[in-house]
């Protein structure tokens, strides 16, 4: 382990993909960066990507991001780390990232050393963990069926600091991780220094979305300096600030509880933390505390397919519609509901439906608290089965119930409008997360495989 009194690591960009402005890390260079860290997956669009293993990120925009922090870290002779690769974590994730890496590297003439960190996991695996009752639910689900190990496409763990600190000290220059914590990055970089837990898992969750933490969560990453008494982090957009509200916020961001963070090895604990305003520009944290967990725990995520889906979208704008819309769609699911089982045979059994009403409450629904009245209202028909030809039989029987459906006592037919033709969107396969859960495990990095690679013209 390396001993320091400071690590200084740049965060460009909520994602890798996402975009940024090249003179930001530049500017962070110039600041004195140690390391760069981004992350580049999230279970934030839902189930699909871990479910097929794929991106949500488009390859141009990847090769983007990353040409740009691997040159400047290689020129910068300073570390680089992207975690969560591929969006989900899948071994296939890290080997698409790995891969475009491996083609900028040979386009540019580039010599380093990588470290490939995957975290997709076998079922055996976790058959034994669970007969050993080392398989633990999170709140709301209960106790792990084996069925839903072996429904699930791909299943990942979270690998906390401790894979990424070893792939460090072993010389990689870059390193590239499957499903990791968002924290997981700045945190290594932090803790293989010798410096203590708290500041650094605090520092690691501030930047974990890069200008997120700002005045302009969209001009540019940020720079965080963590040392022995706190950390302290800027903006790398000149424009930009870190004020002590934009820096605290971030506790509050995708998690439960303001001030407590779980990891794998243990609990941060913000309650007793200080910002302080250094300048117009910089704030300065202090007072964090890390609780180790009596057990190391490792998170799992699962994607198990759901069926087929098929999707209609239709807009209404007749005023005495829009204004009884709760009655419509209770007629529009009723008719669709009687019409399925009359004219294909099919019942609740064969599939289901949903009918969501967009610019009338489809985000918040009950709990929307703006009553103001609405003018329009798009409905969106979602049907899923377990075959695509059932789902969209479905979707053609509700064709003219959605266009023409009318309200009691309405004297004639009203018509309304689809979004595009045919109305009918084949979604494919829909994908639903299974697991959450956490398993116990005697070392961090037991799950958890590492490659160490050559990149680039020998």
């Amino acid at each position: 382990m390396e001993a320091s009194d400071r690590v200084s690591v740049i965060f460009p960009v909520g994602m890798l993909g996402g975009g940024f402005p090249a003179a930001t890390v530049q500017r962070g260079i110039e600041l004195g960066a140690d390391a760069i860290a981004v992350d580049a997956g999230s279970t934030d669009s839902g189930p699909h990507y871990l479910g097929t293993g794929t991106a949500k990120t488009a390859r141009a925009a990847v090769r983007r991001d990353l040409e740009i922090l691997l040159t400047s870290a290689l020129d910068a002779a300073i570390p680089l780390v992207i975690t969560s690769c591929g969006t989900s974590g899948t071994d296939a994730g890290v080997d698409w990232i790995a891969e475009i890496l491996t083609s900028i590297a040979t386009e540019h003439a580039m010599t380093f050393r990588y470290a490939t960190l995957y975290s997709e996991l076998d079922r055996d695996t976790l058959h034994a963990a669970r007969a050993a009752d080392r398989i633990h639910p999170l709140p709301p689900l209960g106790a792990l069926d084996p069925d839903t190990l072996d429904r699930c496409t791909h299943i990942v763990g979270l690998m906390g600091a401790e894979p990424i600190a070893e792939a460090l000290g072993a010389g990689a220059q870059v390193v590239l991780t499957g499903r990791a914590t968002d924290t997981a990055s700045v945190a290594a970089l932090a803790l293989r220094r010798g410096l203590p837990p708290g500041p650094s898992w605090h520092a690691a969750k501030t930047v974990e979305c890069g200008g997120l933490c700002t005045t302009d969560p969209r001009g540019g990453g940020v720079l965080v300096h963590i040392d022995h008494g706190g950390f302290t982090v800027e903006p790398l957009a000149e424009h930009a600030a870190c004020t002590p509200t934009t820096v605290a916020a971030h506790m509050i961001y995708e998690n439960a509880d303001p001030f407590r963070l779980t990891e794998p090895s243990g609990v941060l604990d913000t309650s007793g933390a200080s910002y302080t305003a250094l300048d117009e520009r910089r704030v300065r944290v202090t007072g964090a505390r890390f609780e180790p967990a009596p057990r190391y725990t490792v998170k799992l995520e699962g994607a198990a397919l759901a069926g087929y889906e098929t999707l209609s979208f239709v807009g209404i704008r007749d005023p005495h519609v829009v204004s009884n819309i709760d009655q419509w769609i209770k007629i529009v699911s009723d008719t669709l509901a009687a019409r399925a089982e009359s004219l294909a045979g099919l019942t609740e059994r064969d599939f289901q439906f949903r009918l969501r009403t967009y610019g009338a409450n489809a985000v918040l629904g009950s709990l929307e608290p703006d009553t103001a009245p609405v003018r329009e209202v798009g409905v969106l028909l979602q049907v899923r089965a377990d075959t695509q030809d059932t789902a969209t039989a479905i979707a053609k029987i509700a064709n003219p119930i959605l266009l023409h459906a009318p309200l009691p006592g309405m004297d004639h037919l009203p018509s309304f409008a689809f979004a595009i033709s045919p109305a009918e969107v084949e979604r494919g396969a829909a994908y639903e997360f299974v697991l959450n859960h956490v398993v116990e495990v005697d070392t961090p990095g037991e799950l958890f495989r590492s490659v160490s690679r050559e990149a680039g013209h020998v």
